[in-house]
């Protein structure tokens, strides 16, 4: 593979839906739960912004499901960091030692150790022979990997599963640095047109109210839409849609997967809240309740209690995951879905936003309404 980023400049046709999904990570029921909602049809173009393999349960099945789709519908495949993981072990020993010698022990769900077990390569730590075997069985995978672009630009868009620092001048961009680029919210780049990223899960970019629906910057001309699918416990997996690719009507759904209820009772939001995010996690434990604990935040000193299912240790570490203490802004009638339920009350998501919620749940009216006959 070269170092430089492959560009493509497909000509969309007018009047032909975008849709632009991220960081499905190898979840192959959030994929496919996802298109059924938008009503995914041929008549869409459908761009994939990176990281369709990786940390999911279901990578090598996805792969063969978005490479048959790819027959039927108009489908743009980009390379993110993770894919392109997977399609440099094809290629090269050169990253034996320093990477998949110690990655592939620890992540068995990995799409080079699913494809290993499914032709009965039981020896995955002989990576030569591992990559021979892979080799000889997997050409067309192979190759439909090597084959994906890093960018995809329009007369208005640009698709990059990181980023990049301009669009003047992006083939002679490093290839790793458009697909892994922590943060690229927090760079301070404006662009000429729309530039469409992933890699970073929007979470991350809010340090009070924890909101995993895309951010759309219209004044920099940058969306941000990964929605945490499996890195987060109430991840979901977004498509940022756009009716035309001359147009700036950007709209949004998401899947999550998680059950959904009516709220019978109102609820006002927090006036302060906290986000606990990834990599500014660390926490000291005040209190150890049965389902929950009293901590603080050493970032920000805030004292909370944090699910005892998302603390994690590590030595004398103590961290969780992302957690909060926001209060949801709810009214009677609308619908959540539950992340966690407690006796204290119930983690939920309204529109993307993850918080609590004291009041009492109702089956979803939604659902009655469908399946009422009449």
């Amino acid at each position: 593979m070269s170092e430089y980023a492959q560009v493509i400049r497909p000509v969309f046709e007018k009047n032909r839906r975008i849709i632009a999904v991220s960081d499905v990570h190898g979840n192959l029921d959030f994929f496919r739960g996802l298109l059924k909602q938008i009503r995914f049809s041929t008549a869409d173009i459908l761009v994939i912004v990176g990281d369709l393999l990786e940390k999911g349960p279901d990578s090598l099945p996805l792969l063969r499901e978005v490479m048959a789709l790819s027959r039927t519908h108009t489908v743009y495949p980009l390379c993110g960091n993770c894919d392109g993981l997977v399609a440099r072990f094809f290629e090269t020993d050169e990253m034996d030692q320093r990477f998949y010698s110690a990655y592939l022990p620890m992540h068995p769900e990995s799409t080079i150790r699913q494809m290993a077990q499914e032709i009965g390569y039981s020896d995955w730590q002989d990576l030569p022979g591992l990559r021979q075997a892979l080799r000889a069985h997997y050409g067309a995978e192979r190759a439909w990997l090597e084959a994906m672009p890093t960018i995809l630009e329009t007369e208005h868009l640009v698709f990059v599963h990181g980023g990049v620092p301009s669009v003047e001048g992006m083939e002679r961009l490093n290839r790793w640095r458009c697909m892994k680029n922590d943060d690229f919210l927090g760079q301070g780049h404006s662009f000429p047109k729309y530039v469409v990223v992933g890699h970073w899960p929007v979470t991350l970019y809010h340090p009070h109210i924890p909101s995993a629906h895309p951010i759309l910057c219209r004044q920099r001309r940058i969306v941000s839409i990964d929605g945490g699918c499996v890195l987060k416990v109430d991840g979901q997996l977004n498509a940022l849609i756009l009716p035309d690719e001359a147009s700036e009507a950007f709209s949004w759904e998401y899947y999550d997967g998680l059950p959904v209820y009516t709220a019978l009772d109102a609820q006002q939001p927090s006036a302060d809240s906290v986000n606990i995010r990834w990599g500014r996690s660390d926490l000291e434990l005040l209190e150890e309740g049965e389902e929950l604990s009293l901590c603080r935040h050493l970032e920000t000193g805030r004292k909370l209690w944090i699910l005892n299912r998302y603390l994690r240790r590590s030595g004398d570490r103590l961290w969780c995951e992302d957690s909060t203490d926001y209060r949801l802004a709810v009214a009677p009638g609308d619908r959540l879905s539950l992340v966690a339920e407690t006796k204290h009350g119930y983690l939920m998501k309204k529109d993307g936003v993850t918080g609590w919620y004291t009041g009492r749940l109702g089956p979803d009216k939604t659902l009655e309404a469908l399946d009422d006959p009449c």
